[in-house]
This record gives structure tokens, C-alpha cells and sequence, in this order.
């Protein structure tokens, strides 16, 4: 469980996945490997048997025109690939990370990225779906199932454009998982130095302060410079709010932890923060 993995597609916010896994890889001091997955191509209609009016021949020569054009796809793809892969390995090198790698998979990225689980200790993956406002968008489905399916931390990553986080929010509720995901901050290289703010939404009450109070202990412990905040209102609408405020930020979330956002995983899309965030938003387990 050391390699950060940034899992690029090569549509627009490729080279911010690259930029965010490799930013990643350095704080965690580990290797980068750059998985790129081919999917299947759809399943192209059924030819009928038109032989009797085209004749027998002409429908031979169409479906092997139809199966040269697969496989001149299915080469061009591996080719794409395979240059997506190297031109974001050499962006890593430029960086001065050392240790990088790539990786081309055919199938689904779901099945890649469990295959890859064992060695991984992060995942960074883009959102192209973006919704402004809580309700209707729903987020990119890859993105979704893999939250859903891996025990590993996911950093899923909305803008086009690497900025360094300032900042950093862990959305907070008292629960078990969020207390967890607190530990996993406290106990993890990858946001030491960053200042933490703690938020908590909800009502104003002595056991919220006191649950938030404690975190926030923690982790000026481990040494994190942390404010606490408990902000009025439910978590979908008076986050987001709090976050943007910040600047070039993050929000972390524990997975299943936060009783407004438990949600998070279930159904078929993810909570709104996730569809909502205008940051990159990391989710611990």
C-alpha cells in the first residue's frame, strides 16, 4: 500500500489529475503510477443477412470492412494510450518526482483500479459532471463506482487547473467515521504544514462543541495549526459556502460518516457536497 495513482482518461482535466497525484506522491513521499484504462467498445448493431439483396459477396466484404475498422480503432486507442501515459510520466519527471510509471488497462476502470488496490495508498481521478446547484446533476458514474468499490482514500479532482491548497476543511459530525477520518489527517503526511479548519454544520449545542472542541485538540496535537467552526444550517448548503471562502482549498470527508451526508455512497449518485465542491475533495476511509 505505497503508490499514489492518478487514473487520467485525457479529456480536460487530465493534466490537473497529473498536477493534484503528483503534488500527492511528493507530500506522501511515495511512487506515482499513472493507470489509463481502454473500455470496451460498445457493441455495435447486429449486420442482418442482406445477402439475398446485396448479394452473398458484398455482405462478406461489409462485415470484414466492419471488423478492419474495430481493429484500426481498437490500435489507434492503444497508441493514444500509450503517448497519454508517457506525456504525463515526463510531466512527473519534470516535476521531480523520480519514482513514476504507467500502467494501460483494457475494460473497465472499476476492475483496474481494484486490481490496483493492493499497492495503493491513493487515488486521484477527475469529476466531469459539475453541478451548481445541490440537486439534478448526477456525478460522472466512474468516479461514483470507485469511491463505492475501494477501501483506499480518493481524491477526486473538479477543476481543469492545479492550484496548491492553501487550506484545508474536514467536514466534521461527531460520528465515528469522522473522527477517524480526523485520526487518518493527524496521522498522514500529506496535509502536514497545511493550516485545518474543522467544520462542523448543524445546530448549536454544548455536546457539538465539545465533540468538535476535541477533534481540534487532536490535531494541534499532531501538530496542525486547526480552528474549529460550527456553522448554522444543513451540511449541502452551508459548507460549500464555508470552503469557497477559503481560497485555494480542500475538503476532506470520511465515507459513510456525516449524518446530513451519509448518503454519500449510496444510491446511484454521490452526496451533493461531492457534486457541488468547486475544490478537490479528498474522502478518507
Amino acid at each position: 500500500m505505497n503508490k499514489v495513482y492518478a487514473c487520467i482518461d485525457g479529456l480536460a482535466n487530465t493534466t490537473a489529475v497529473i498536477d493534484w497525484a503528483i503534488w500527492s506522491a511528493q507530500r506522501l513521499a511515495q511512487p506515482l503510477e499513472c493507470l489509463h484504462v481502454l473500455e470496451r467498445l460498445p457493441l455495435r448493431p447486429a449486420v442482418g443477412d442482406y445477402s439475398g439483396a446485396i448479394g452473398l459477396g458484398a455482405q462478406e466484404s461489409l462485415l470484414a470492412q466492419l471488423s478492419t475498422l474495430d481493429e484500426q480503432h481498437s490500435q489507434l486507442a492503444q497508441e493514444g494510450g500509450r503517448r497519454l501515459l508517457a506525456a504525463a510520466q515526463a510531466r512527473a519527471q519534470a516535476a521531480g518526482l523520480a519514482r513514476t510509471s504507467g500502467r494501460l488497462r483494457h475494460g473497465e476502470l472499476v476492475d483496474a483500479v481494484l486490481e490496483a488496490e493492493p499497492d495503493a495508498r491513493l487515488f486521484v481521478l477527475g469529476e466531469h459532471y459539475h453541478a451548481t446547484t445541490p440537486s439534478r446533476i448526477h456525478l460522472d458514474h466512474h468516479v461514483e463506482r470507485v469511491i463505492r468499490s475501494v477501501q483506499r482514500a480518493v481524491l477526486v479532482v473538479a477543476g481543469e487547473h492545479f492550484a496548491a491548497p492553501q487550506r484545508v476543511v474536514i467536514a466534521f459530525d461527531g460520528s465515528a467515521t469522522a473522527r477517524k477520518a480526523v485520526q487518518t489527517v493527524a496521522s498522514s503526511p500529506l496535509l502536514t504544514g497545511l493550516p485545518l479548519l474543522l467544520a462542523m454544520a448543524g445546530n448549536d449545542s454544548a455536546g457539538a462543541r465539545s465533540q468538535l472542541d476535541e477533534a481540534r485538540q487532536s490535531l494541534v496535537a499532531a501538530g496542525f495549526d486547526t480552528t474549529a467552526e460550527l456553522t448554522a444550517g444543513v451540511p449541502e448548503k452551508a459548507l460549500p459556502a464555508l470552503v469557497k471562502a477559503q481560497g485555494a482549498s480542500m475538503l476532506v470527508m470520511g465515507a459513510y460518516g456525516h449524518s446530513r451526508i451519509r448518503h454519500l455512497i449510496a444510491g446511484s449518485t454521490t452526496t451533493t457536497l461531492l457534486r457541488i465542491s468547486e475544490v478537490p475533495v479528498l474522502i478518507l476511509r
